[in-house]
């Protein structure tokens, strides 16, 4: 099976949200926008770094189409653009805990 050039785009979209997802920070807070939406202010206290770059981190994962934003005054809320992150933390957390269960077996009774 040859791979076409829309093929090659498709996993290149792909791979580019999967590098937007590859920082800590970012998962942190993809997870805590999960209970709703939050301004730049709370996920600064999250991550526990300043706000230039918690926006940066935010912008990354606004240009993949992860997170969506609204303007209230001065403040700024971002909101999951999907409903999916659930199935996906989901998946992560089955892969961690086979990978304890293979380690755990490695090192023997």
């Amino acid at each position: 099976m040859a791979i076409t050039e829309k093929d090659v785009s498709f996993y290149e979209a792909r791979a580019r949200i999967a590098k937007a997802m590859g920082h800590p920070s970012r998962l942190m807070i993809l997870d805590a926008l999960q209970q709703g939406e939050q301004c730049v202010c709370e996920l600064t206290r999250l991550v526990g770094a300043d706000q230039s770059t918690v926006s940066k981190h935010l912008a990354v994962l606004k240009q993949v189409g992860l997170v969506a934003d609204r303007r209230a005054g001065a403040m700024i809320y971002y909101r999951p653009r999907v409903t999916c992150l659930g199935g996906f933390w989901n998946c992560i957390e089955s892969v961690l805990k086979e990978n304890i269960k293979v380690q755990t077996a490695a090192l023997g009774p």
